[in-house]
């Protein structure tokens, strides 16, 4: 049996555990590291594009009324003076006079700097914005940008994908891509990078509808994260008031996680009305109207966003899920990730290295690998093997034992509850399917039976 202590989660259990297990290292490290960028070791991956994998089934593939797409990072700089980036997409910048670091002024609470406690400059603003060049001369005929969010490449695209796919009003369009933003200030592990990936949806409506599809995207977002295994009570909705309002958004609303730090963002949901098809049918001298074959009325739609930071929610999964109880007196660290996120779905683990053994192991490990990410581990003794499968959010182990040779059976193992069942080899891939898509444990297939609790650390 296990023991259930509260977690004491802090930003450097989840560091170390990422360092450790290869979720997440620091870019370049062995050139001493890039301030706020980050690399995703083999379970990060995993795990990161398990992540936009079941955003993108529950924003496009389970939805008829949204489509996909994937726009190019470098645009025509004239979308950016449209969508206002060049402009006004800046932070105010203070600058120590004595040690010359630099913090953005809305976050100081004095005129003094935190490091050295030097005085601070007047703020300036510091567009946030990454400046490279196209082509061979460098000037400012061919300046282009690193785009700072995904949401201008689904804007200038409205009447492409309205043309090519005939959607009517409401629909949305969906892309999940790679973002830049030189920040004066990052921190938090990857709560705030500079280069970071976004989901987004644009979602285009009649206006006058525009208040009632914001509401539903707002509870449905909200539910979407419930279901992929956040505890409720860790999550909270905040209303932007008027006076923090972006420039084009009509209302504004974030779904707030209570990381370490405190209730920080998670996701926003803008409704940003007409701006953003206004804007670039102005600047671009084409039309953004569309035509409602219906009411036979020309208008420009208005646009409610739901924009999610990739890993900022894989933070997010990670804090939630971390946890420590005790089993058979020795603490056991567990990540209690929901079975489709979990980077590794199956572990097979055989009892012993000796060759017969072995071949009916790796014969069960190439079967199951042909539908999931599964690990094999033959290393130490049985208790410790769980422990690390445990520790990476692993959702089942299934052991191949000596009497596995008799009786063509093996066991499976839940992480969550350390309970097993042991059931026939040829069972085995079915079985594991129902239970990654939500099956109890207990309900056997033939000839499955109840197994003892293992006793782990043996």
């Amino acid at each position: 049996m296990t023991e259930r202590t509260p977690a004491r989660v802090d930003m450097d259990k989840i560091v170390s555990l990422c360092r450790r297990r290869g979720f997440i290292f620091p870019s370049s490290e062995i050139y001493g590291g890039l301030s706020s960028c980050w690399d995703y070791g083999p379970l990060g991956v995993e795990l990161k594009r398990n992540i936009k994998q079941a955003w993108w089934g529950a924003a496009v593939q389970e939805r008829d009324d949204i489509v996909g797409l994937d726009a190019s990072i470098l645009m025509h700089p004239k979308v950016w003076a449209a969508s206002g980036h060049i402009e006004s997409f800046a932070d105010p910048l203070v600058e120590c006079k004595k040690c010359h670091l630099r913090y953005r002024a809305d976050e100081m609470n004095d005129k003094l700097c935190p490091s050295c406690g030097g005085e601070l400059t007047e703020p300036q603003m510091f567009n946030l914005m990454f400046k490279t060049f196209m082509g061979p001369v460098e000037d400012s005929a061919s300046v282009v940008y690193l785009r700072p969010e995904t949401a201008q490449g689904m804007f200038v695209n409205f009447q492409n994908v309205v043309n090519s796919t005939r959607k009517r009003l409401p629909f949305g369009i969906a892309q999940i891509g790679k973002s830049f933003r030189n920040e004066i200030t990052t921190g938090n592990f990857i709560f705030r990078s500079r280069e970071f990936e976004q989901m987004e949806i644009e979602f285009f409506v009649k206006p006058g509808t525009d208040i009632e599809w914001f509401n539903r995207w707002v509870e449905e977002r909200l539910s979407w994260y419930v279901k992929m295994g956040i505890k409720k009570e860790n999550l909270r909705l905040r209303p932007h008031d008027k006076d923090e309002l972006a420039h084009y958004a009509r209302c504004c609303t974030d779904i707030n996680y209570l990381f370490p730090m405190g209730w920080s963002e998670l996701e926003g949901i803008a409704n940003r009305g007409d701006f953003d098809l206004v804007q670039h049918a102005t600047h671009s001298g084409k039309s953004m109207e569309y035509f409602d074959e219906e009411t036979k009325e020309h208008f420009v739609p208005c646009i409610i966003e739901p924009s999610a930071g990739v890993d900022r929610s894989l933070l997010a999964f990670l804090y939630d899920a971390y946890d420590e109880d005790v089993a058979q007196g020795e603490t056991r660290v567990v990540l209690h990730l929901h079975r489709s996120l979990a980077p590794i779905k199956v572990a097979v683990l055989p009892l012993s290295k000796k060759e017969n053994l072995a071949t009916v192991a790796r014969k069960i490990y190439a079967d199951l690998r042909q539908c999931w990410m599964v690990n094999y581990d033959d290393a130490q003794s049985i208790g410790r093997r769980y422990r690390r499968q445990d520790e990476i959010g692993t959702p089942y182990c299934v052991t191949i034992d000596f009497q596995s040779l008799e009786d063509e059976q093996v066991t499976i193992r839940e992480r969550d509850s350390m309970n097993q069942i042991r059931i026939p080899i040829k069972e085995l891939k079915t079985t594991l399917a129902s239970k990654l898509n939500g099956e109890d444990l207990f309900i056997l297939p033939p000839g499955g039976q109840i197994w003892k609790l293992e006793t782990e650390g043996v």
